[in-house]
């Protein structure tokens, strides 16, 4: 009897080994993808602004403002997303927070012209036409930010989006020589899902290879330096 329970123990010895080497493994991969998050989070932290809570005089000055684009609708007004982002920055204009708003986004079919909506708005809401400088060419953070820094000239700058997506847009354009401030806009709803988190998680390792290997955005062009 004796010689058949000790296999059998080392057996069961083994596969709770494995066990426990699988869970080890699969809580460093999990570490890995959401490590990165956490610390663009925690690097931004000191640098980012919710007028909500803070005096809009305490935003740090910039000459330009960048403006990520969030989608239009099919009336080719702004989303509620890029709505709030939009009156923000007016808000940062109006205060003399800064002087330029770069309004990036996707002009990439006829019928889909971020930019166009962003500057009408801001125009709208009391901004000179002076004062705004489309990107046509923003199709996402990464190639907002690139291209802010290769066509026109940024070197500095105040970030505004929404606060799920305003850590990775900082260190995005940090890691492309950007320094910044970043200025929360109000989101449209109470609700903040998994699925926000989700995206930041993937969004942010992409982000991660994108800055190791910095490769050029979908669309490049002359030099345009505000």
């Amino acid at each position: 009897m004796l010689s058949i329970k000790k296999p059998f123990g080392h057996a069961i010895h083994a596969v709770k080994a494995r066990r426990r080497a699988v869970l080890v493994i699969i809580g460093l991969l999990v570490l890995a993808l959401i490590a990165p998050v956490g610390y663009t989070f925690l690097s931004t932290r000191g640098h980012r602004y919710d007028l909500d809570r803070t005096s809009i005089s305490a935003v740090p000055f910039h000459h330009v403002t960048l403006v990520f684009g969030a989608g239009i609708l099919s009336n080719y007004k702004p989303t509620p997303y890029l709505q709030h982002r939009i009156e923000t920055a007016v808000q940062l204009y109006k205060a003399h927070r800064t002087n330029i708003l770069l309004m990036s986004g996707d002009n990439s079919v006829v019928n889909h012209n971020e930019p166009l909506v962003m500057r009408s708005y801001a125009m709208k809401l009391g901004v000179p036409a002076t004062a705004i400088v489309v990107d046509d060419a923003g199709f996402n953070t990464y190639d907002s930010c690139y291209r802010a820094h290769a066509i026109f000239g940024v070197r500095s700058a105040t970030l505004v989006s929404q606060g799920y997506h305003l850590p990775r847009a900082m260190a995005t354009c940090h890691g492309l020589g950007i320094s910044n401030s970043g200025v929360v806009a109000t989101h449209p709803t109470r609700d903040f899902t998994i699925s926000y988190l989700l995206r930041e998680v993937v969004s942010t390792d992409k982000m991660v290879l994108q800055l190791l290997f910095k490769p050029a955005p979908r669309i490049l062009g002359r030099p345009l330096p505000l």
